[in-house]
């Protein structure tokens, strides 16, 4: 594999309003970044009112192909690292399982199949929760399997789980003082 000049983060947004703002103002302190856009996260980001105001350096992909084509950039050694946040039920359950289907499932798996770490900042931690809807604050409660799958994503060799966007942020920080090692 080659490697490329400058690496970059990889930054997949799924369907989730979940800490949405905080993670997206995490995007905007980065360098470097690309951007994987599921069909849900972008309507999410109409949903939510989200401006797309980026540093110069960030490239955005969408989920228009059945091939999920950029996630071939990994091969070559594009990324450092791939962050997904926020990661849905649904986007958890589809790593857990071995489903890549879309484009965020896509990145996930190559990117573990070229041992690009990621972190992972899944929505559903705990039986109950509030979180952000598009009009305001909600109770929600995750099923058992949503918590399972959590758990298990956990224990995957190379990605990093966060229940929170403090632990979000300590990660970033972490994973910085890596790549400038």
């Amino acid at each position: 594999m080659t490697k490329h000049k400058t690496p970059r983060w990889g930054w997949a947004l799924t369907g989730s309003g979940h800490f949405l703002k905080e993670s997206l103002a995490l995007v905007r302190d980065l360098e470097d970044v690309d951007l994987f856009l599921s069909k849900a996260g972008a309507e999410v980001l109409r949903m939510y009112k989200q401006e797309l105001e980026w540093p110069r350096s960030t490239r955005i992909y969408r989920d228009t192909s059945a091939s999920s084509v950029p996630v071939g950039q990994f091969y070559y050694g594009v990324y450092h690292t791939l962050i997904v946040a926020p990661a849905t039920s649904n986007a958890v359950a589809k790593f857990v399982c071995g489903i890549s289907d879309d484009l965020v499932s896509n990145v996930f798996a190559q990117g573990g199949k070229c041992r690009v770490p990621a972190i992972v900042f899944a929505c559903d931690t705990a039986p109950e929760m509030v979180t952000e809807a598009p009009k305001g604050m909600v109770k929600v409660y995750p099923r058992p399997i949503d918590l399972e799958n959590r758990e298990r994503l956990g224990r995957f060799a190379g990605a990093t789980t966060v229940d929170s966007i403090a632990e979000l942020r300590e990660a970033i920080a972490r994973r910085r003082v890596e790549i400038e090692a």
